[in-house]
């Protein structure tokens, strides 16, 4: 009883970090959105040269662990002179990983559509800058949604780790009440419980949205991390 007590008093706190763990995801998932289209565009139709660059920028961040490149950003900040506010430091550094994974899930759609669609736009005189930014894109973008709603959820849960710079998201609100209360189980819980349902809203929400911009007969596979 007095654990429930005690997560009940602390919930709004901890729904107070709710809206800055929405808000470093939407702003992640929007510069991973931004610089993703066009490193899959360049990844695909791209030149040698700017292809061997979106491939060592991919490799670069999939492989180093978030938890590095927070620390690694913040000394960047704080060698450039920049504002090293927590929230702009963690919202850049998984945006830029993001932008890794979201460049591959676009990557994955583009490649999976009929590559005579591209051939028949420059038969119609159509340039390929058009034909990709009006053909291409807009389908590509369509089968992308469920790997976009899968890369939500787990930039969600990655942003659990920003707490290490001091940004007061969710993580960082219920273990300052569980250091002080003690109830570190029950306060866990509860934050485990609200990411849960944080995650399921939205992911609903995409998959409505998947359902209404689904192209009739065709379906892609895969897409998120690997």
């Amino acid at each position: 009883m007095d654990s429930l007590i005690v997560v009940i008093n602390a919930l709004p706190a901890i729904a107070a970090g709710g809206v800055v763990t929405v808000g470093t995801v939407a702003v992640s998932l929007a510069l991973g959105f931004v610089l993703g289209t066009p490193l899959a565009v360049c990844q695909v139709y791209g030149c040698a040269a700017a292809r061997r660059l979106a491939e060592i920028y991919v490799w670069f961040f999939r492989g180093v662990p978030i938890l590095v490149l927070l620390f690694l950003f913040y000394g960047l900040f704080i060698a450039l002179n920049l504002p090293a506010a927590p929230f702009l430091i963690c919202s850049v550094t998984l945006g830029m990983t993001s932008t890794a994974y979201q460049s591959q899930i676009y990557r994955g759609a583009i490649q999976s559509l009929p590559k005579g669609q591209l051939n028949a736009a420059r038969a119609l005189g159509m340039g390929d800058k058009t034909a990709v930014a009006c053909i291409i894109l807009p389908q590509a973008l369509r089968l992308s949604i469920p790997g976009f709603a899968n890369e939500f959820s787990i930039l969600l849960k990655d942003s659990a780790i920003c707490f290490v710079l001091g940004a007061q998201d969710i993580m960082a609100r219920a273990g300052f009440v569980a250091a002080r209360t003690h109830e570190h189980l029950a306060l866990y819980a509860a934050a485990g419980l609200l990411y849960f349902a944080l995650t399921h809203i939205v992911v609903k929400l995409l998959l409505r949205l998947e359902r209404h911009f689904r192209i009739p007969d065709y379906a892609v596979e895969g897409g998120g991390r690997s």
